[in-house]
């Protein structure tokens, strides 16, 4: 084998054992994230999903699952993804600062039974803390996706579901296959649309 396909196969071992080490944990605390956004979704409520560069992202994606459909067809799903307007995030960030870009939204858009979904790889993010905060506040069940050890964003939410690995696309890798779990989840036996 070339050093190429050694590094590759190291990689997909890496991701395949993180992913087996986080079921291990914490497969019961996904189950209860799905069950605690199905319930909001289903009953008039909506989910707020947010996060920074890779996790902006992955929020962007749970809430296009969610509002499109994952694997069936069903009636669409309220959620919004507080990271996809340029204009709101750009306009926060610059009349207050990029701390308070996910917090005005929540203020805004959130309102008891919702649920504030928070995504941070490294669980220190303070634009992520913020509005999670804020969220719990309000009366919005809280639930972060975080990484390493979790930081300060663990602590703080309502169920949380954390990667406890070191490297970041190895978090990253797993945090993309519990949104899927999830969305599985939230999406079975909801009536045909």
């Amino acid at each position: 084998m070339s050093i190429d396909s050694d590094l590759i196969r190291t990689i997909f071992d890496e991701t395949t054992a993180a992913h087996q080490r986080f079921v291990a944990r914490q497969l019961d605390t996904v189950v209860a994230a799905a069950a605690a956004i199905r319930g909001a979704v289903t009953s008039g409520r909506k989910l707020l999903a947010f996060g920074n560069g890779g996790s902006a992202a992955d929020a962007q994606h749970l809430v296009a699952e969610l509002v499109g459909r994952f694997e069936r067809e069903r009636a669409p799903l309220a959620a919004v993804a507080l990271t996809s307007n340029s204009s709101i995030v750009t306009a926060i960030g610059n009349d207050y600062s990029f701390d308070h870009v996910f917090v005005r939204q929540v203020e805004a858009l959130g309102v008891a039974g919702d649920v504030a979904f928070g995504i941070s790889t490294s669980g220190r993010s303070p634009n992520v803390e913020r509005a999670l905060l804020a969220a719990k506040s309000r009366g919005l069940l809280t639930i972060a996706l975080t990484g390493r050890d979790g930081g300060s964003i663990g602590p703080i939410v309502d169920i949380h579901l954390n990667v406890a690995e070191q490297s970041t696309p190895r978090v990253q890798e797993v945090h993309r296959t519990v949104l899927h779990a999830m969305c599985s989840l939230i999406e079975r036996n909801l009536d045909v649309k």
